[in-house]
């Protein structure tokens, strides 16, 4: 991110200071410089409600004034909410104070009597820090906008695939890289009469009662290999000597840094028990 010559030229200045020969002097300073948005008030009660206003990208901000000093005006201006950047430069003729403004949240200071190189120079670094970080934080509200919308098209996109698999199959599954079953819709345990665990590869001989031992290895192998399969077709014989057909489709998951995470698939009954 760059911060170009006219947009700091263009940023709005707020001068606070209760002498008028010091406010003129900064205005004819920034007024020679190219400074566009200079304004300026010699009462520092109205500061913080002006700032919520109109969001200043920077305030010089004498601290020696009556009814208010500078230090209660940046105690002020710290409650507005919409901006948790404080962007003033203290003017001082006090070096004790120039710690303690630091220290209250000031981001430079200026001594007077004014060096008006100096002035010139902070007035500008101070600038383009301030202009860098509204630009951050509007690139960062920015991301999480996008990211907001992006999760909420995923989540919707889910959906429908969920609802598509739905209706075009008995049920949908998903395994996690152990091959335990995370998630499973459709009436698997009424179609199939056996625990859904069975189509994980359980080795247990109740759970591979009935089911065609090769096609049971092929699929296993398959699912071993992380490799994607399309109807495949398995089958079982029931106690009562019915036989039932089913056709499932997979594909292995992987996150974002390649690893694998399990499967995810759908499944069919072609030929129902009679």
């Amino acid at each position: 991110m760059i911060v170009s010559t006219p947009d700091i030229l263009n940023a709005s200045i707020l001068i606070v200071d209760d002498q008028e020969p010091n406010v003129s002097m900064l205005e004819q300073l920034l007024s020679d410089a190219g400074y566009t948005q200079v304004e300026s008030t010699m009462n520092p009660q109205e500061v913080c409600a002006r700032h919520r206003k109109t969001g200043y990208d920077l305030i010089l901000l004498d601290l020696q004034m009556p009814n208010m000093d500078g230090f209660q005006v940046m105690e002020g201006l710290k409650t507005n909410e919409s901006d948790d950047y404080l962007p003033v430069i203290v003017l001082t003729a006090q070096p004790g104070h120039k710690l303690r403004a630091l220290q209250a949240g000031a981001k430079d200071f200026i001594s007077k009597p004014f060096d008006l190189v100096e002035v010139k120079t902070r007035i500008h670094n101070i600038l383009e820090v301030r202009l860098l970080y509204r630009l951050l934080h509007q690139h960062n509200q920015l991301l999480e906008q996008t990211v907001q919308e992006r999760t909420a098209e995923l989540r919707e996109s889910e959906a429908r695939y969920r609802s598509l698999t739905e209706l075009a199959s008995d049920w949908y599954w998903e395994q996690d890289e152990n091959g335990n079953y995370t998630k499973v819709s459709g009436p698997v345990l009424e179609m199939l009469g056996v625990r859904v665990d069975s189509l994980a590869g359980e080795s247990s001989n109740d759970k591979l009662s009935g089911w065609n031992a090769a096609e049971h290895a092929e699929l296993q192998a398959k699912i071993a290999a992380r490799q994607p399969f399309l109807d495949f077709e398995f089958s079982r014989t029931n106690d009562d000597g019915s036989h039932q057909k089913f056709r499932v489709s997979g594909e292995p998951m992987f996150n974002r840094l390649c690893g694998y995470i399990g499967y995810r698939g759908i499944g069919l009954e072609v030929t129902s028990k009679k």
